[in-house]
């Protein structure tokens, strides 16, 4: 035979509901107090989405221009890229004629005398108007 079941009396019945509101109470804590971070999250949302369609319309409205700077400039850059050669030529041309005049004889006399050698001391400018000092000979 089995014995009868056990009834609880009313100690244990209040010592069973007190635990398992505890123990509810505990879950409904440990939801809330992972979710208060999301809460907030959740709570500022609107506004991230609104700040980064702002964001996304300034990059748009860049870029445009951007792209229309690029348009306006591209024929003035291909006539650079076509004139570059020439004008790197014309400037080692420059270079070859300067070499060549520096090493004559007098050349660097007359640089000296011009003040545009690179030979010598760089003369000071001439003094201007009547109550300029004078320099010492």
């Amino acid at each position: 035979m089995t014995p009868p079941p056990k009834v609880p009396g009313p100690k244990d019945v209040k010592a069973a509901a007190q635990f398992a509101a505890e123990t509810a109470q505990g879950a409904v804590n440990d939801a809330f107090r992972g979710s208060r971070a999301s809460l907030e999250l959740v709570g500022q949302l609107p506004d991230l989405i609104e700040n980064l369609v702002a964001a996304t319309e300034r990059l748009n409205a860049a870029i445009d221009r951007a792209e229309r700077y690029l348009a306006l400039a591209d024929p003035m850059i291909r006539t650079m890229d076509a004139v570059l050669p020439q004008l790197e030529a014309l400037v080692n041309t420059g270079n070859d004629v300067f070499n060549a005049v520096s090493t004559m004889p007098g050349a660097s006399t007359l640089g000296r005398l011009t003040g545009r050698g690179t030979a010598g001391v760089p003369r000071d400018p001439p003094a201007r108007g009547r109550g300029a000092p004078k320099k010492p000979r």
